[in-house]
């Protein structure tokens, strides 16, 4: 139960590769992350990852018409049926060959996979549970090139398939005798993308150069004619209806079956093939060929087209008079992705060269979502102190704060012109200080949201780590070039002294929690602490066996960690400058085997050590994690690898694999050496220096698995890490854990209920806490009246009101019952607070996750009480400043009462309007 982490949710990143879908219902989007699946609920604010993942990138995802389930394919072919409703794994299945594009028939029975130079149509899986659930209905073959799109008509009878041998190719669902299939050309590049009419066979078809074929069909989707059977099926057929007839009418029926049985190949002969015909041909590229058409999509019912391009510009277009709507600019990288919601008001785009998500209301012109990850990768992360946000800074000079609870990133800093190597909170949790290789260390402010401080040095140097002490008026920062630790002063800005001692550079900072010590880790193999009220001089140093990488102190102060280079992690006491104890993690930090390694992953291990570290709130574990997929949960005290995290499965990143496959080793070399993927869009291209945009000189790699900072939420409840995949949070899923606290046979939820009809309601919450099932609990509590909610919790003892604080915790975030469960805790703390004091590290997280719901509430309904206030104060300077005064005058006949009605009636009117008039002028 206390070691019962799990991924929750994947921040930092909001779209990698892949097609962007909507819901059923247009409220929430459907974005592929790497190897996971994230939905942004639009609606109420809120981004959730799907609990599953694949073996490689994601690389199209199919939704079924009713949006209960999805079909995601990654780019080895595996595919997963997943259930959106139950968040689970339905069915595995391997396509045996990567699949450009997926698509449901609208009538959700079939769908189509476009896989290599064939679209292969599969049935459905249908809502019983099947041994197979994906079986294979017909291939069919036509183009000569790879196949790239998919488009169903309406009624389920036909789908178009798009090639890059420039055609486009309409088949038949079913097997239809005027329709077998149709293919059309008139394109000079490969198809983009190709949609059908509403209700129609009519289709539009879009090319890479920009070019839009309109194709009209002479055909109604009712003239489709089902084809007639041949062989032992017409045979068959032909001798059910024979034996129908002769039991009507014995020589009738034989001289109409002959009959018809001649007139059918006559009927066929008449009957006309389904012909297409251009009926326009569109140029939506103005800028030549270096602005290709990379995304499109269409919506039927209002006929909107949405292309993307890949300068980052997209177009709207109404067709079929091809009327251009308006044109827009996203970014400078290509657009991967765009779909539009079923009520056509929302356009989602995707660009995967910048990470970035963008939802478009084209009505009112106004963004709905717009969100981007870091564009490469993030290097360091801290927790507010009340758990509610994370501050990340990456590779890419930005400095971002995530909200936990909706999971989006909320404010965006741009200052730094270099990669922040350091960010930390400061006490209040409005502050924010970072550094960077730019030579500043910057401060800034979470209630305006600006840089209101920049630390600069006498000297230009690189600052790869920052610390705050727990006052918040010091400052210091570590520099890799110089050796030297510098400290200034929050409130003046100045530079207050210069450290000098360390002889490599610095590795890491981390203040006392409780006392204005510094401890600075540095890779000349020692640990110096430094006493920031005693003339900064050197208090200790810590002599170690290899380089320092990382260092971190206790919560409450008592003791030190620091990561080596050999993997070690060493435990000292501070106050004596001795060493507790150690631990070896080598083989426990598994490294995988590099594509281009010459040496096994069991030998690079040697060269690869933690890197950074993290107490949990209560002191007793220590989360450690580097240079592998692995993060290592130790206990501190036994010295013992507690539970190990796999961060990620995803095989496109490298050194996932112990060992190489085989394959790919050849009499000629390893052909990762290879550059295969230099024309393709995977990997990451890596331009070389000095290098114009769109020249071949580029390298394209695979990023690395690694772990670059970890920490605990303040509450305990949960931890975030910072990989090559993005920020994972990992909490705690206590929801389906039976875990009993002193369980004995006399405690039963009859007897727990039976104690509150007899209103022993003491024993009735001592009863449900250690039968420890939520639900009763919240029964238990609610079932108290306000008024001896005192008597009730001064009555507890110790042992359980930790318990009991834990639960009101948990309650605010879900609960509505807000003045209740506010009178609970006040009751609690103020009956048993100096009893508590002396536990106080150990009730640390627990106070800490109060706080965190309270201060939710507060900023919550603090500004509802704001806005509020200004209304009524608007009001009444508006009743101030006409000085209207109204007299009501006794009234004698029912005319005249009704005619002062009207007149009051008018004079609000007017006054409404008035304000309304003045409102918006103001």
């Amino acid at each position: 139960m206390k070691f019962a982490y799990r991924f929750s949710n994947l921040l930092g990143t909001v779209y990698r590769c892949g097609n962007l879908n909507f819901t059923c219902d247009g409220n929430s989007v459907i974005s592929p992350v790497g190897n996971r699946v994230t939905v942004f609920d639009l609606k109420n604010n809120r981004s959730d990852t799907l609990p599953l993942a694949t073996k490689y990138n994601i690389k199209c995802v199919g939704l079924s018409p009713d949006g209960r389930l999805a079909i995601i394919v990654d780019e080895g072919g595996d595919a997963l049926l997943v259930s959106l409703v139950c968040r689970s794994v339905l069915h595995h299945f391997h396509f045996k060959g990567s699949v450009h594009s997926i698509s449901f028939s609208p009538d959700g029975r079939k769908f189509v996979v476009t896989k290599g130079n064939i679209a292969q149509m599969y049935h459905a899986p249908g809502k019983k549970r099947e041994f197979n659930a994906f079986v294979l209905d017909k291939t069919y073959f036509g183009p000569y090139d790879e196949t790239t799109c998919i488009d169903w008509t309406d009624d389920s009878k036909c789908f178009v398939v798009g090639s890059k041998d420039m055609s486009t190719w309409v088949f038949g669902a079913e097997r239809w005798d005027n329709l077998i299939y149709y293919a059309l050309g008139g394109h000079k590049d490969a198809i983009v993308a190709c949609f059908f009419e509403s209700n129609s066979l009519d289709l539009y078809s879009l090319s890479q150069d920009g070019a839009l074929c309109v194709w009209q069909c002479d055909t109604p989707p009712e003239g489709l004619k089902p084809k007639a059977p041949r062989g032992w099926k017409a045979d068959l057929l032909q001798r059910e209806k024979e034996e129908e007839e002769e039991e009507e009418d014995e020589e009738e029926g034989n001289r109409e079956t002959t009959i018809r049985g001649k007139a059918m190949p006559a009927e066929q002969e008449k009957a006309g093939k389904v012909k297409y015909s251009r009926l326009a041909k569109y140029f939506l590229n103005k800028e030549g060929d270096f602005n290709n058409l990379t995304a499109a999509a269409y919506h039927k019912k209002i006929h909107l087209l949405v292309t993307g391009f890949a300068s980052g510009v997209f177009h709207l277009h109404e067709l079929p008079e091809f009327n251009l709507i308006h044109s827009l600019s996203i970014s400078d990288q290509r657009v991967a992705s765009v779909a539009i919601n079923s009520s056509g008001d929302w356009i989602a785009f995707g660009c995967s060269g910048l990470g970035q998500l963008l939802v478009w209301e084209w009505q009112s012109e106004s963004y709905v979502l717009k969100q981007q990850g870091h564009f490469n990768s993030m290097v360091s992360l801290a927790y507010s102190p009340d758990g509610q946000y994370i501050v990340t800074g990456g590779d890419d000079g930005k400095v971002k704060v995530w909200n936990t609870l909706s999971g989006f990133c909320f404010v965006t800093f741009t200052e730094h012109s270099s990669g922040v190597t350091g960010v930390t909170f400061t006490a209040t949790g409005y502050v924010i200080v970072t550094s960077s290789l730019d030579g500043t260390v910057r401060a800034f402010d979470l209630h305006r949201y600006r840089n209101f401080r920049t630390f600069t040095s006498p000297r230009p140097t690189q600052f790869s780590c920052v610390a705050v002490d727990s006052s918040g008026e010091i400052v210091s920062a570590g520099a890799q070039d110089s050796f030297e630790i510098f400290v200034w002063s929050m409130q003046t800005g100045r530079l207050l002294d210069v450290l000098s001692g360390h002889e490599g550079p610095i590795s890491g900072l981390c203040f006392n929690p409780m006392k204005s010590i510094l401890a600075s880790a540095s890779w000349d193999k020692t640990v110096r602490l430094w006493d920031m009220f005693d003339s900064w001089r050197t208090k200790e140093t810590l002599a170690l066996t290899s380089d320092a990488l990382a260092v971190t102190f206790r919560p409450d102060g008592a003791e030190l960690a620091v990561a080596t280079l050999n993997s070690q992690i060493t435990f000292w006491d501070p106050e004596n400058a001795v060493q507790m104890g150690s631990i070896e993690g080598r083989h426990d930090l598994k490294t995988g085997r590099k594509e281009l390694d010459k040496i096994t992953a069991k030998h690079s291990a040697k060269g690869k050590a933690f890197t950074t570290l993290c107490y949990s709130a209560d002191g007793q574990n220590i989360l450690a994690g580097g240079m592998s997929k692995f993060v290592c949960l130790y206990h501190v005290r036994e010295q013992i690898l507690v539970k190990r995290f796999e961060l990620s499965c995803n095989l496109s990143l490298d050194a996932m694999e112990e060992f190489l496959n085989r394959r790919k080793m050849t009499e000629f070399g390893n052909l990762a050496l290879i550059d295969q993927d230099a024309g393709e869009e995977n990997g990451v291209a890596v331009p070389l220096p000095g290098v114009r945009k769109g020249d071949m000189s580029s390298r394209h790699f695979k990023p690395e698995i690694r772990v670059t900072s970890l920490r605990f939420s303040p509450t305990g409840r949960c931890w975030a890490a910072t990989s090559t995949e993005g920020l994972l949070i990992f909490s705690l899923d206590a929801q389906m854990l039976f875990d009993p606290f002193e369980l004995d046979t006399s405690v039963t939820p009859g007897r727990i209920r039976e104690a509150l009809r007899q209103r022993e309601f003491t024993r009735a919450i001592l009863m449900a806490f250690r039968l420890n099932e939520r639900k009763l609990a919240q029964e238990v509590l609610e079932a108290v009246p306000q008024d001896e909610i005192d008597v009730v919790s001064a009555s507890l003892p110790e042992l359980y009101v930790e318990k009991v604080l834990e639960f009101l915790a948990a309650s605010f975030e879900v609960s509505r019952h807000l003045e209740f469960y506010l009178i609970w805790t006040q009751k609690l703390l103020m009956s048993h607070g100096q009893r508590l004091k002396s536990r106080a590290g150990q009730l640390l997280p627990v106070v800490q996750f109060l706080q965190k719901g309270l201060q939710r509430h507060l900023d919550d309904v603090s500004k509802l009480c704001d806005w509020n206030r200004y209304n009524i104060q608007y009001a009444l300077a508006i009743s101030k400043q006409r000085g209207v005064k109204r007299t009501l005058e006794p009234l004698d006949t029912e005319e005249d009462t009704d005619t002062s009605d009207d007149d009051s009636l008018h004079l609000l009117r007017t006054a409404a309007e008035e304000e309304e008039e003045e409102g918006m002028l103001a």
